[in-house]
């Protein structure tokens, strides 16, 4: 089984009275590097390991400027924050259990950067996922038909084919690798080569 770590922004918070009484600049306002609904996938198999680079280039979903928003393809994440929610992103990469006995759900953290004035809450959790390679998947019929097959399986939540040869199955449980087979080349002439 492999593992990606999905990080949103679910508020931010603003304290003028201690920027003013603390701040060299008493109006700084809210933090600039993220915003509210900003989503991070970092990942950690074949060639991606986003978490050695400070998460560069795992920004896929903002509303604000992606050019000045943490986490793009040139900024890294605000060393605040990293601080704070790296240690849990890696927790999550190795497939770990994230907050054990405090989340309702061992793979799943909430936590904020460590900015008093202006602190930015994050939702930090655990992606459980089958890389699964396949050959004779080669167009949308095919796709459609091996995931719907796949979405049969009890503990199979999503699956999402990569241009990397392989489709990630994502998990909520474990899921045998004879079941896998069987659905995938039952659904038509495909034939599983590799699951990791």
């Amino acid at each position: 089984m492999q593992h990606k770590c999905r990080v949103t922004v679910i508020d931010k918070k603003l304290y003028p009275q201690l920027q003013e009484q603390y701040c060299a600049d008493p109006n700084s306002g809210a933090c600039p590097c993220y915003n509210v609904g900003d989503e991070y996938i970092f990942e950690r198999y074949a060639d991606a390991d986003d978490f050695w680079h400070m998460g560069i280039n795992t920004l896929k979903k903002t509303a604000g400027d992606p050019s000045s928003t943490a986490g793009s393809a040139k900024l890294p994440h605000c060393s605040e924050a990293w601080d704070a929610i790296s240690r849990y992103i890696y927790a999550a990469l190795e497939g770990g259990s994230i907050m054990r006995s405090w989340m309702r759900e061992e793979n799943t953290m909430i936590a904020c950067c460590s900015d008093g004035t202006r602190p930015v809450i994050f939702k930090i959790e655990r992606l459980d996922y089958i890389a699964v390679y396949i050959d004779g998947v080669n167009c949308e019929k095919c796709r459609a038909a091996v995931k719907d097959a796949l979405m049969q399986l009890d503990g199979v939540t999503d699956v999402c084919f990569t241009d990397k040869g392989f489709t990630e199955v994502f998990v909520s449980k474990a899921v045998h690798n004879d079941y896998l087979i069987k659905s995938i080349e039952t659904a038509g002439d495909y034939k599983v080569t590799r699951i990791d």
